[in-house]
């Protein structure tokens, strides 16, 4: 008799486990970052990359202007690939913010000794959140931002040939 209600109750937790994994296994936990389009560009805090000094989005990007944000790292291969068409954008005329996502400082800093600088200002986003609040997948990306603060355009993956010209049409 005994053994029938251990075996019951075995059995009836083995299912109510099993019903629960699958459930969990049937949502999808995928992260979606923001879409492009009528997005306001949320309000942040990080920190100067050179200076360590503490910037608030509102300090930093002001409406009327145009600006592109560009999330980027040292050890990212497709971040060299793209970094020629960042630097033909620095004699543009708006700003080229970067946010240097996970990266030790003095690989960054190399990095741009190397490559060149084409950012009027670098954001430090050494644990992620930063590019998390701005809705990055990963780096490369890069935020095309309206004079409005609203996020027009997104590329994910490096800047090519084919997305620098419609970004060159969107900012003029």
């Amino acid at each position: 008799m005994k053994n029938k209600i251990f075996v019951i109750i075995g059995f009836t937790l083995f299912i109510f486990c099993f019903i629960i994994f699958y459930k969990g296994l049937q949502k999808p936990n995928i992260y979606e970052p923001l879409l492009e389009g009528e997005i306001n560009l949320p309000n942040f805090t990080s920190y100067d990359f050179f200076s360590n000094e503490k910037i608030f989005s509102d300090e930093l990007i002001k409406e009327g202007s145009y600006y592109i944000i560009n999330v980027w790292a040292s050890w990212c291969a497709p971040c060299r690939s793209e970094h020629n068409f960042l630097m033909s954008l620095k004699s543009k005329n708006f700003q080229l913010i970067g946010v240097n996502y996970k990266d030790n400082k003095n690989n960054a800093q190399v990095f741009l000794q190397e490559l060149g600088n084409p950012y009027s200002k670098i954001l430090s986003d050494k644990n992620g959140t930063l590019s998390i609040e701005l809705g990055a997948y990963g780096v490369p990306e890069t935020l095309i931002i309206n004079k409005n603060k609203k996020i027009i355009k997104k590329i994910i993956g490096p800047i090519n040939d084919q997305n620098f010209s419609e970004l060159l049409k969107i900012i003029k």
